[in-house]
């Protein structure tokens, strides 16, 4: 008999331990989410999300990057990305480029208030995540979790089906 047959009630449920540290991994995650996407609002003018796009198209440098690659990237919608872009665009973030190799592509790309808003806002958020992230982390266990979160993100990053 395997182990999931051992669940017979909601607590037995609600007590098990993998769904107990899976809800505390979630919780963690949204709660530092909000903590940590309200300070770069406040701070910087830009939501997470924007951020997180502003970061990989940092990454990507020139020419830059595809929607496509961007709604892969945070696992959105084509749609959701450009609607996302394009807000990122009117407040003077990111351009719209022709690719080199087929001017019917567009790439998206940092201008340069992308840049200094991507550094200013990686400077506040990572004053942040050392107070609300790993401060309250004893110090010994830090490096093994930064690695754990690694594995897991890579993990699920390789199940996901790739867009279209």
């Amino acid at each position: 008999m395997s182990e999931h047959a051992g669940i017979k009630t909601a607590k037995e449920a609600a007590d098990h331990e993998l769904i107990l540290a899976f809800g505390r991994l979630q919780g963690a995650a949204n709660r530092l989410e909000y903590i940590l996407g309200r300070a770069l609002e406040e701070e910087c003018g830009i939501s997470h999300l924007m951020f997180e796009v502003l970061l990989i198209l940092g990454r990507a440098g020139v020419p830059g990057l595809s929607m496509r690659a961007i709604a892969q990237e945070q696992v959105l919608t084509t749609g959701g990305a450009t609607r996302l872009v394009d807000r990122m665009e009117a407040a003077g973030l990111v351009v719209r480029t022709e690719a080199p190799d087929d001017r019917r592509a567009k790439l998206v790309r940092l201008t340069p208030l992308g840049e200094e808003t991507t550094v200013r806002a990686s400077q506040a958020h990572v004053e942040n995540l050392k107070r609300y992230f790993q401060e309250p982390l004893p110090s010994e266990d830090r490096e093994r979790f930064a690695e754990d979160l690694r594995i897991l993100s890579h993990t699920a990053r390789d199940v996901l089906p790739r867009l279209p």
